[in-house]
């Protein structure tokens, strides 16, 4: 049998068919005896320049709408699929007009600014930047841009962690600075500062460091709500593992660092005593009363038969449940403990495939989490066509919609369609990894000879608590003779 160093990088043109062809752009794959980290350009700095680069051809792409199509025309901005929240809500969300976040009313029907406290400070902090002198059109531009290049460093950010996040697999962050779909989604909305401080707080749970990782996460969540799911895999984990005390200090730290953002705004004063700020549970209410929305199985659901679907809420918290629980068993029965990146990689997607929306946007929740969770190129770029094809899809469909006779797009069986498309590449991509947990061998990270290196405390941890049958040989040993064997629980060496 065949070995691989402990502190050898992993080269994914040696192990993966799909990484090896297309290595062929820049000359095939590395040789056996090339030199590596004898150059400036370490993989971190190439995977940090491939992400601005591909995050500028994504602005690029938005350039129809920046020149008119945000502006003019009832649908220029769809049929050039360059739609962005950024520009529309500056107006709309009173940034134009100075007003605070969650502490002035706004007119309309909106009352308050619907996005997590953090997000919201984002948002407040880029239109400082933005000159209040001008035509409203010219301002709106510069708020994208400026939030574009706020953005551009969360981006960067993220695919700096998931390269350092598994040490022996640096390149497995090309996966997520090359995916098309982030690309095209990265400036719809301000998803990629949650995901950014995601990303670090699993480094940092990577190395050891759950306090830390748990102020992130805390962080994370006082920007966008999923990020405290991750909370539920390193329950089950540690208590496989019995590692109760990184878990209480993750918790701990999260707990803390959210209060310490949202308190400030959560609670108001007043002669009747303490009480929720109204403009702080804006976020909370308005997830809770929207009615299903775009790319959602239950808008599937309901164009197909003509059901509404009023109670989608219990119906999708119900399904969250029952899914968290089925996680947790799967978890616990594995015959090896599940690394942290496949957990929670199955528990948001879970929570998205559920969830009463399904925006294009949220294909950047999952692209780290996928990348860390199933590194193989010929799954994620199946699993990215599909969120490419829905990102087309959508706009089309709003581009038929709202074009009033003319119908020109995308009709609704076409949408349809594409909503099935990209659950179905979602779920695929879920597929493959659980099939990962129940079959360890066929996990291509363990195969290479490492246990869980996300995993931090737990990383070659023996289990204490397990419902299945410990470790077993492989089932297809003689396929994968030639990876080096991992001893599970053994110290690292």
């Amino acid at each position: 049998m065949t070995s691989v160093r402990r502190d050898e990088s992993v080269r994914p043109t040696k192990r993966d068919e799909v990484a090896a062809a297309g290595s062929e752009l820049i000359g095939g794959p590395i040789g056996r005896h090339a030199l590596l980290g004898t150059s400036w350009l370490t993989p971190v700095r190439v995977i940090a320049l491939v992400a601005i680069g591909m995050f500028a051809l994504g602005m690029v792409q938005k350039l129809p709408c920046y020149n008119g199509g945000w502006f003019f025309g009832a649908t220029s901005q769809y049929t050039h699929a360059c739609y962005s929240d950024i520009p529309h809500l500056y107006a709309g969300r009173g940034f134009a007009e100075g007003l605070i976040p969650y502490f002035d009313r706004l007119p309309g029907d909106m009352e308050y600014l619907e996005y997590p406290v953090l997000t919201g400070v984002f948002m407040e902090v880029a239109s400082w930047m933005t000159p209040h002198a001008g035509g409203i059109q010219q301002r709106e531009q510069i708020y994208w841009l400026v939030n574009a290049g706020m953005l551009m460093i969360c981006a960067v950010v993220i695919a700096v962690c998931v390269t350092r996040t598994h040490r022996r697999r640096p390149w497995d962050g090309l996966l997520v600075a090359l995916a098309p779909a982030a690309a095209l989604t990265a400036t719809i909305n301000w998803d990629l500062l949650a995901i950014a401080l995601t990303a670090a707080g699993m480094l940092m749970w990577s190395r050891s460091r759950p306090l830390a990782a748990g102020v992130l996460i805390g962080l994370a969540t006082a920007a966008k709500l999923y990020p405290v799911l991750l909370l539920g895999p390193l329950l089950v984990l540690c208590w496989r593992a019995g590692a109760w005390r990184a878990y209480r200090k993750a918790v701990s730290g999260a707990l803390v660092s959210w209060l310490v953002v949202n308190l400030p705004v959560m609670i108001t004063h007043d002669a009747a005593g303490f009480h929720i700020r109204e403009g702080w549970a804006k976020f909370y209410t308005f997830s809770q009363e929207r009615p299903i929305d775009f790319g959602s199985v239950w808008l599937l659901i309901s164009q197909r038969t003509g059901n509404p679907l009023e109670n989608a809420n219990t119906y999708a918290t119900l399904l969250m449940i029952l899914g968290c629980g089925a996680i947790g068993l799967l978890a616990l029965y594995a015959p090896r403990r599940p690394r942290f990146a496949q957990l929670a990689f199955l528990v948001v997607a879970l929570f998205i495939l559920t969830n009463k929306v399904y925006s294009p946007q949220y294909v950047l929740w999952l692209t780290p989490l996928a990348a860390l969770a199933r590194p193989r190129w010929r799954d994620f770029l199946i699993w990215q066509a599909c969120e490419v094809m829905y990102f087309l899809g959508i706009w089309m469909y709003l581009a038929y919609t709202g074009n009033g006779d003319k119908h020109q797009g995308l009709p609704t069986e076409g949408y349809q369609l594409a909503i099935a498309l990209h659950l179905l590449g979602t779920l695929y991509l879920c597929a493959v990894v659980v099939r990962d947990i129940w079959l360890p061998e066929r996990d291509v990270v363990r195969r290479d000879g490492d246990d869980d290196p996300s995993g931090g405390v737990l990383d070659h941890s023996p289990d204490v608590f397990v419902l299945g049958r410990t470790h077993h040989q492989p089932r297809h040993a003689m396929q994968f003779e030639a990876a080096p064997r991992v001893r599970w629980g053994a110290v690292r060496e």
